[in-house]
């Protein structure tokens, strides 16, 4: 009897292997499958596969219009996408926070009250840091790696780094307010840095909740390390917590792809993903 040749996964069409490989973890997409052959690789290279697991996982809608430059990066950074700062509002005390300075009555958590003035304009945010009469200042260090921004990833596409905060000073109570958020190199060189003047907050003030932003675009390559410090002090010295009041917290790395991140000839994409 004549023997027949067992039928190959790679017999299959190229839609439904396309389909195959959208239901793939991504990592192990790239990892173990692409160098698998080259009939492999091509497909998985394929903008289709990419788009279509986008779509699959939520991130963009079927209507979706705005030009991406370059899916397999976009993929990934949607998918990464989140505050990088731990214990942003206070629920677990200082928890992941390094206080560098701790002076007067030092920090201390504090419920936000709830009123129409002082109540926070998120209402699942219920805690916040608070500072005393001489100055206090914590930080986080966020390791981008550990993150699962691998090297690449933020060397050719320097997406958006967005920097948020929120302040609030006590309406009796003058105050002082200062943030520092450093991109750093793997040996803590700075490579871009948002320090704004202090903001001056006078006594009797509205005490409202107030919100400060950056982002960082355009940055110079080899960032490892984003460090982020705030914090202040009453400007009446007075003993207790009287300073400004911070909470909610947040680093997030945009998923927004705006220019070609095609790799350098010769250099392959998606190394260092562990």
């Amino acid at each position: 009897m004549e023997n027949k040749a067992m039928a190959s996964i790679n017999d299959l069409p190229e839609n439904v292997l396309l389909e195959l490989f959208s239901l793939v973890p991504a990592r192990e997409l790239l990892r173990h499958c692409r160098p698998v052959c080259s009939l492999w690789r091509d497909l998985i290279d394929l903008i289709t596969l990419w788009k279509q697991k986008c779509r699959r996982e939520g991130f963009i809608s079927k209507n979706w219009k705005q030009p991406v430059a370059d899916w397999k990066f976009f993929y990934f950074l949607c998918s990464l996408r989140r505050n990088l700062i731990q214990n942003p509002c206070a629920q677990e005390g200082f928890t992941c926070w390094i206080t560098d300075e701790d002076e007067g009555d030092r920090w201390k958590v504090e419920d936000i009250l709830i009123d129409r003035v002082t109540q926070f304009p998120d209402p699942q945010v219920k805690k916040c840091f608070v500072t005393s009469y001489r100055t206090c200042l914590k930080s986080q260090l966020v390791d981008l790696k550990a993150n699962g921004y691998w090297k690449e990833l933020m060397d050719t596409v320097r997406p958006d780094i967005m920097i948020k905060d929120w302040f609030a000073a006590r309406n009796d109570c003058g105050c002082t307010y200062q943030i520092c958020v450093k991109l750093l190199s793997d040996n803590r060189e700075v490579l871009a840095e948002f320090t704004p003047d202090p903001v001056y907050i006078e006594q009797w003030n509205d005490a409202e909740w107030r919100e400060v932003s950056y982002t960082f675009s355009n940055y110079p390559p080899k960032v490892c390390y984003i460090h982020f410090q705030h914090g202040g002090r009453d400007t009446q010295f007075w003993a207790g917590w009287y300073g400004p009041k911070v909470t909610n917290s947040s680093i997030t790395i945009s998923p927004e792809v705006t220019r070609d991140p095609s790799p350098a000839e010769g250099e392959e994409p998606f190394q260092e993903m562990a």
